[in-house]
């Protein structure tokens, strides 16, 4: 999808022009610190669309229904 955008020079260039402004030492602290916004973030939808037992006892709607 990203090389549809940009085509293939663009990306190279992207790659180069990141690669410059935080050097070599910062790009694994940059990606590192990607993957685990992303895996948190997924963690955040997991929890939305599957929520533990426990929270569904305790919304008003289930409270109103065991009583």
């Amino acid at each position: 999808m990203l090389a549809e955008i940009f085509g293939l020079d663009g990306i190279v260039v992207l790659i180069v022009v990141v690669a410059v402004l935080f050097g070599g030492t910062q790009i694994p602290k940059l990606a590192r610190s990607l993957g685990s916004a992303r895996s948190e973030f997924k963690k955040g939808l997991a929890e939305v669309q599957d929520p533990s037992p426990q929270a569904e006892a305790t919304t008003p709607e289930r409270l109103g229904s065991q009583a």
